[in-house]
Order: C-alpha cells, then structure tokens, then sequence
C-alpha cells in the first residue's frame, strides 16, 4: 500500500510538460511537411453545447429557431484535456484542462488536484477515481460536468515519456524553490537538490516535480499545492525552451516519442495546428492557473480538495469559457460539503 502511494505521487502533473513538448514537434514538423488543419468538433458536443444554450435562454433573449449552437462558440476556440495515466494503479492521477484561443492569442491551462471533490454517486468522489468509472471518456465527462463547459478532445500521455521528452531537447534550466533531501529505500529514490538554478536532465526533472518534503518532515508549506507551483513553473520553463527555432533538429526525436507514447482523438494535422498557434503565440502567452479551493477540505469525514464555487465560476468565464455568454453557477455541478 505504502509502495503504490508513492509511486502514485510521483505522477503529479508531469504530463503536461509532456504534451507542450509534443505539440511544439507536431508544429515543427507540419511547417516542414506544410499542412495543418484546426480540429472540428464533434457532433456530440455541438448537441451537448445547443442543450445547454437553450436550458439558459429567457424569455427576453431567447435565441431564434434558426439559430445554430456554432454562433453560441467563440472562435477557433477549443478546450482539451491533458491526463497522465498511472499505469501502476489504473487511473489518471494528472489532469489539466487546456483552452486554446486561437483568435484572441492564447493558451490557458488550469491544474486539476487529483482528489478535487466530485458530485458523484460513488464511494470515494475524488477527480482521480474517475477513470476507474469509465476511463478517460468518464473522466471527460466529470470534468466537463464540474466546470460547466464541454471538453472537446482528450491527450492521455503515459509518463514515461517525460524523461525522454527533456532529454530530447537537451535538459531544462530551472530554478529550484527549495533545498531538496529525501530517501526512500523501499523505491531506490532518492532527491537531492540545493535550492537555485540548475540544468536539469530528463531524470533529474522527474525527480524536481515529484518531490514533496524532506527527510526530516519539511517541505512545501501548502503540500500538494505548493508542489502543483513548482510544475508550472518548470513547464513554463519547458515551454521556453521548446518553442525555439534551436529545436528544429530535435524533430525526429519526437515525433517518435509522440507516436509511443500519445493516445488522443486529435489528427495528426490538428496537432500540426495547435502547434502553429503555440509557436505564433509564445512561450509569453502561455499561462497556468490551480482550480480555486481548499487542500484541506473535508467531505463526511473524507479528505478532499473542495472546489470554491465563486472563483471557480470567475476562472472560467475568464479564461475558459468557449461560449459567447457567461456562465452561471448553475450551470456548473460544484459539490459544496
């Protein structure tokens, strides 16, 4: 039990690093080969979106019977989730919703605690048990149903692929936030890191964004968030790094690590795409965000990440939101203990 909870930490959010670095070699690669196409979404959530639309419409704005849900969605903008799956113990510890708004020139990505608090029928309702309902299409669907918005399109990532991703692309220079020193025999772990910057291998990466405390107990004052800060930060830095022209070389390198390791609905000329507007964008307009609420909440006597109804629903008319109308709360399924 002790062995799987470990190994279960160690998966936190280091999938996203994974995905910018696929989508920067799919952009690569497609301004090589020249095509690229912008993904189209599905019929099942245009229907989902023309349902919604019409269980908000009033008497004094109702829409027009000719009026397609399409009018109702901004842009060339698109929501997908990005999950790490852990293979150890069958579920998708790692879950960040990405918005991609091409027209007004940015990528948004919000973290997503493993144990954020879930309005459904089962025992334990955490965001990570989820996959264990109906895997990634379950796991879609909560998240879709908590936020109030559809997710158009899912990447699942196997982790191992974060190691080879920053050593394809030379290492990362990042700053550590804090001296690091913790042993675990039981996995032959061990984390050893002066607080500064430093030039990190794949290895040494993985081992950054899994920590959690020291030997002697101390460690990130806020626990898991703390630690979800210091991910962003490195794929910040990943970011910076990849959306280089330096990188060109790199591509072969990662379009196989892509095909590996990479499950998603999107096409290859969808990922060419999304990585055009990545690469036009910048690594500056890119931004990461935590989902509002309490670490240290509590659901009838469990342990939860409780969702703050409020800042969430300001979260998410602000950055991730693909209609043309705001969102209200209840619009949003927010379990509040």
């Amino acid at each position: 039990m002790r062995g799987n909870k470990r190994r279960t930490s160690s998966l936190q959010a280091v999938a996203v690093a994974a995905v910018c670095l696929l989508f920067a070699a799919t952009a690569l690669f497609g301004l090589y080969k020249c095509f690229s196409r912008p993904p189209e979404l599905s019929e099942s959530t245009l229907s989902a979106g023309q349902e919604q639309l019409q269980a908000a419409e009033t008497e004094s704005d109702a829409q027009t019977s000719g009026e397609t849900f399409l009018t109702n969605r901004k842009d060339s903008f698109y929501t997908i989730l990005l999950s790490g799956l852990d293979d150890e113990n069958g579920g998708s510890d790692t879950n960040l919703l990405m918005a991609l708004d091409a027209e007004g020139g940015s990528i948004n990505v919000v973290s997503l605690p493993r144990d954020t608090l879930l309005n459904v029928s089962w025992s334990v309702k955490k965001l990570n048990n989820a996959y264990h309902h109906g895997g990634i299409t379950r796991t879609v669907e909560e998240v879709s149903n908590l936020l109030g918005i559809p997710v158009d399109y899912y990447v699942t990532v196997d982790l191992e692929a974060f190691v080879a991703l920053v050593d394809a692309i030379g290492g990362v220079d990042f700053e550590i936030p804090l001296d690091m020193d913790y042993d675990d025999p039981y996995q032959d772990l061990h984390i050893h890191f002066d607080k500064g910057m430093r030039h990190l291998t794949g290895e040494e990466a993985l081992q950054v964004v899994r920590w959690r405390q020291n030997n002697d107990g101390s460690g990130y004052a806020t626990a898991d968030i703390g630690r979800i800060g210091t991910q962003q930060a490195f794929l910040t830095a990943v970011a910076q790094q990849t959306l280089q022209l330096s990188n060109w070389d790199k591509i072969p390198a990662m379009a196989q690590i892509f095909q590996e390791y990479v499950d998603t609905e999107l096409t290859v000329p969808n990922l060419v795409w999304i990585g055009e507007q990545a690469l036009t964008m910048g690594s500056e307009n890119i931004h990461f965000h935590t989902l509002p609420g309490d670490g240290a909440g509590y659901y009838k006597g469990g342990s939860y990440y409780t969702v703050d109804p409020e800042a969430t629903l300001e979260l998410v008319n602000t950055y991730f939101n693909p209609y043309t109308y705001d969102l209200t709360l209840d619009d949003m399924d927010i379990l509040v203990p």
